[in-house]
Parts: structure tokens; C-alpha cells; sequence
């Protein structure tokens, strides 16, 4: 379908295409020089000193996961309003995501006391989700997992250059691990890529391990010469970043932070239009743009069947909407826990285009439709 406003747009100026180009006519395409190099440009970025970048946000989970010591028998403290892939992660270590509520609908946030109404003698980490772009309480959480000895994980994949916590540290900066995802919605996209960033080299070391096989070196190493053989020390994956999507990076990431400065505007000129319309409610307040990075826009209808019928009205105009099931109530993994916080938000939300590339005469296109459509 072609959308005249679709969820959210993906320029690709002339430095893109030529970045990744020379990067095809290099002859190296898996991972090496270009890697390395938006590793380190994103460390600087993020002022943290280790990236890791890997094939997904969800490999990033996956091995933040595994670098945590999750394994089986474990369990994970998660969010149910999220991706999926932040609650398979756990799974994937031979682990048990335990769902957790948010704050509210009107702040879905993974909600700390819920969290720690959950620990168990089994309990290993809390994965918290920066839901959208808007930062979850880090500070209550990092108290938290101290006290209990348990590893803080952020999902920042929706919320890169977010600010956390009362120092307004990055996100993804505050816990033990923080995972990035690359994916072409995505504020930094380069179509599938994801990083591990962290502040503890040994941390860091075990994902680098990991994310190529567990080899001792890899083929950049032993193209360059600097190693003849490798051993092999543990069970790894191939989770490596290709060079193209590294080149695309390192060309995007001096955008990154003027295109969020513009999804905030966007957001502010939403919450502008659409303040005081009946048959919406905004989610989160005021105070809470300008610390996020705006992955996207939800607002909350009056009940199910509204939010539907909205959406339709949307899709007909050629509006792109989307909404965010509650995974604990997916067949794979129900299991009869109750969460109502999360229920309404999953009944309720939806989430309006967000892009940079927005102009102030699309917001009142799209807010103009959203009122004929409640109309």
C-alpha cells in the first residue's frame, strides 16, 4: 500500500549511498575495518567505552543475556509491554521471563515496585525497556538490582541517545548492559544491526567472544595477517554486523542526534494538536520529552473497539498506525499471570507516523484527519 504518511520514512541522501558503495567496491563485506570504526564512532556518541555491534537489536539481547549469566533454571524480570524479542531473549539462554506491569497506561514503563514484587531466590537480572524512546526509571532499578545482586539490562532498542536517571545518562549507559537495535524504524537505521554497549570490559569481551563464534581472532585478524589459527573457547554464534551496514552507520550517526532534536519537535507539535481532543489522551506528560529520543508517538483511544475503529478511519485516509500486543498474552507465552496496567495499554494505544522528515503542515494533516475520523 502506498501511505501517504506512513509510520515513519527513510531518506537516503547521496553520502549514504556512496558510503555504502565504496564500502561494495572495498571487497570486504563481513565484518572488519568499517565495524571497528562505528564502534568506536558510537562509544564517542554514547560516551560509554565499549560497543559491540551485532546482527540485531535481538542478538544484542540475546548475548547481553548471556554475558549476564543467564541460563537455565534463571529468571528474567521483564516488561510484557515490549517486543518480543526482549522476553525470548531470556529464553533463549535456557531462562524464564517473569512478566512484569507498568506504571500505567497514560506511563508504560516497566514499573519498579511491580519488579521487585517479583524477585525470587531465582531471580538473575531485570530487563528494562525504554518503551518508545521514553526512559525508564534507571535509578529506582540500578537501587534495586544492588540490593539484590541482580544485573540490570536496558532494552534501549527504541530509545538510543535517551536521557536516564536523575544524571541524564544515555540510555543503555546506566546498567550493567545496554542493547541497541539498528532496525530500519529505527532513530540510527541501517535496515537489520543492533550493539551491546557497556561499561565493564569483561562484559564486553565475553559478547565480542560471542557474536563471532567464540574464535579466539577473526578474519579480519587473519586477513591482515596478525593471526595464523584460532581456538575456540565456548558455544558462539554468528551474530557479526556486515561492512555495508557498518559503512551506513558511520554515515547516518552525525545526523542522529539534529533528527532527534526534529522528532521532538514533532512530538511537541502533536501534543500541541491534539490537547483537549475528545476520544484521545496523550501518554506520558510534558516533562518526559525532552529527556527521550522519540522511536515513536502513542496515544490511547477510549477502549478497544474505538481504537480500531480509529485506526481504520487512519488507514483509509492513508495514515499508517500500529500498536504493541501484550506479549504475555501471546499463545507462546501466557501463563495465566495478570497484569491490568499492561492490558489497558495494549487495549487502548496506538502510535501516529514519526519521522524527522515531518513538516509542521503534516501534523495538521494527520491531526485533521484524526479529528474527522473521531468526528
Amino acid at each position: 500500500m502506498n501511505w501517504r504518511y506512513p509510520l515513519s520514512t527513510l531518506p537516503m541522501p547521496e553520502e549514504d549511498v556512496s558510503a555504502v558503495m565504496a564500502c561494495l567496491e572495498s571487497g570486504w563485506l563481513t565484518m572488519g575495518p568499517r565495524t571497528q570504526a562505528f564502534e568506536a564512532a558510537l562509544a564517542q556518541e554514547l560516551d560509554v567505552p565499549h560497543v559491540v555491534c551485532v546482527s540485531s537489536g535481538t542478538a544484542a539481547l540475546h548475548l547481553a543475556c548471556l554475558a549476564a549469566g543467564l541460563g537455565p533454571g534463571d529468571e528474567a524480570i521483564v516488561p510484557s509491554a515490549t517486543f518480543v524479542a526482549t522476553a525470548a531473549a531470556a529464553r533463549y539462554c535456557g531462562a524464564e521471563p517473569v512478566f512484569c506491569d507498568v506504571v500505567a497506561a497514560e506511563v508504560p514503563l516497566i514499573d519498579p515496585a511491580d519488579v521487585e514484587r517479583r524477585i525470587t531466590d531465582r531471580t538473575k537480572a531485570v530487563l528494562a525497556v525504554h518503551f518508545c524512546g521514553y526512559p525508564a526509571d534507571t535509578d529506582t532499578l540500578r537501587t534495586l538490582c544492588d540490593e539484590h545482586g541482580l544485573m540490570l539490562i536496558e532494552d534501549a532498542a527504541q530509545a538510543i541517545r535517551a536521557r536516564v536517571g536523575a544524571s541524564g545518562a544515555i540510555a543503555g549507559t546506566a546498567g550493567d548492559l545496554g542493547c541497541l537495535s539498528f532496525f530500519s524504524k529505527k532513530q540510527l537505521c541501517v535496515g537489520e544491526g543492533g550493539a551491546v554497549v557497556t561499561s565493564d570490559e569483561e562484559l564486553a569481551g565475553k559478547v565480542r567472544s560471542l557474536r563471532s563464534h567464540a574464535m579466539s581472532s577473526v578474519t579480519w585478524d587473519r586477513h591482515r595477517g596478525y593471526s595464523r589459527s584460532y581456538d575456540v573457547d565456548d558455544v558462539g554464534f554468528n551474530f557479526r554486523m556486515d561492512e555495508p551496514r557498518a559503512a551506513l552507520g558511520m554515515s547516518r550517526l552525525p545526523r542522529l542526534a539534529g533528527e532527534i532534536d526534529r522528532r521532538r519537535e514533532v512530538v511537541r507539535g502533536y501534543r500541541e494538536r491534539l490537547a483537549g481532543q475528545s476520544g484521545v489522551q496523550l501518554v506520558f506528560d510534558e516533562t518526559a520529552v525532552e529527556p527521550a529520543s522519540h522511536f515513536a508517538f502513542p496515544v490511547l483511544a477510549d477502549d478497544r473497539g474505538a481504537r480500531d475503529r480509529i485506526r481504520d478511519g487512519l488507514s483509509e485516509r492513508g495514515i499508517q498506525t500500529t500498536w504493541y500486543p501484550a506479549v504475555h498474552r501471546f499463545s507462546g507465552y501466557e501463563n495465566g499471570i495478570e497484569l491490568p496496567h499492561t492490558d489497558e495499554l495494549s487495549e487502548r494505544h496506538f502510535c501516529l507516523p514519526l519521522s524527522p522528515t515531518l513538516a509542521d503542515s503534516d501534523l495538521d494533516d494527520i491531526a485533521g484527519a484524526l479529528g474527522e475520523v473521531l468526528a
